[in-house]
């Protein structure tokens, strides 16, 4: 009996695969009387179906041995299709766990536009949401101090925000303001409310001009916590002073960008001459 019932979980375990696999050719099959490779065939198809959608990003494809079985090709065919996959970036192996789809990044021109993170991921296509680690009071050390242009000691509002985009965690942001000019925010709703929208409620708080740093650096323990990604990736370091319409300092933010999940755009004009 116990016998049966392994088989029986085997079998279910292939019929479930091989859908996935006959997915990538409902309405196709791979043509052997054509003088296209069938490796190339196989590409394409399992292509066409990432940039549809069926295989989102993250999700597992079958293994080759599931996929030759199905199309009666040799694995050396269906090797060559997915190591060109890998290499162009549209997937990537995890070893003895399987092949995977690459998750494409989010292209983002936040550093030459000013607007708040959901408008900027909703522009992506993808859907912002946002979880409030911390809101609370601080007194300001000598970098914030500095940045704010207030005197060390000084009291401040520190928020600190996990940012996601589909429910992927993409972006941590510590955000530092006068407590003075900002003690309003610690009754706000700073998850349904962009911080943003809530600061141009009055022109003294309004954001009218960033000043920013870029920078490259490594995922600490911290990233690798919150964000899921390896210590010692790519993080995209961001620095960020907002400034009002008189060029009073209301904002200091630090964002930590996933750099397997980001992509900065920036558009440069020629001066005319």
């Amino acid at each position: 009996m116990k016998k049966y019932v392994m088989i029986m979980k085997i079998q279910r375990y292939i019929t479930v695969s091989f859908l996935g696999v006959a997915m990538i050719l409902e309405s196709n099959r791979i043509q052997k009387d054509i003088p296209i490779p069938l490796y190339y065939q196989l590409k394409e198809l399992i292509l066409s179906e990432i940039k549809n959608g069926n295989y989102p990003g993250g999700s597992m494809i079958p293994t080759e041995s599931e996929i030759c079985s199905f199309f009666h090709i040799s694995r050396t065919t269906v090797r060559q299709a997915i190591t060109e996959l890998v290499q162009e970036g549209h997937l990537y192996r995890v070893k003895s766990k399987g092949t995977f789809v690459a998750i494409k990044p989010i292209n983002q021109d936040f550093i030459q536009k000013l607007e708040s993170f959901d408008e900027q991921i909703r522009r992506s296509g993808s859907i912002p949401s946002t979880e409030i680690l911390e809101l609370s009071r601080r007194t300001a050390d000598n970098k914030v101090a500095e940045k704010l242009n207030l005197t060390e000691g000084d009291p401040v509002i520190y928020l600190y925000r996990k940012r996601f985009a589909d429910n992927r965690p993409i972006v941590l942001v510590e955000t530092f303001l006068p407590y003075d000019k900002c003690s309003f925010l610690l009754t706000q709703d700073l998850k349904q409310t962009p911080l943003y929208q809530l600061l141009s409620s009055s022109t003294d708080t309004e954001i009218y001009f960033i000043k920013r740093l870029v920078e490259a650096v490594e995922a600490n323990a911290n990233d690798e916590k919150l964000m899921g990604i390896k210590r010692g990736k790519p993080i995209q370091y961001f620095e960020s002073v907002g400034c009002n319409s008189v060029g009073a300092p209301i904002e200091f933010s630090i964002a930590r960008y996933r750099g397997d999940y980001n992509q900065f755009e920036v558009t440069l004009f020629l001066k005319n001459k």
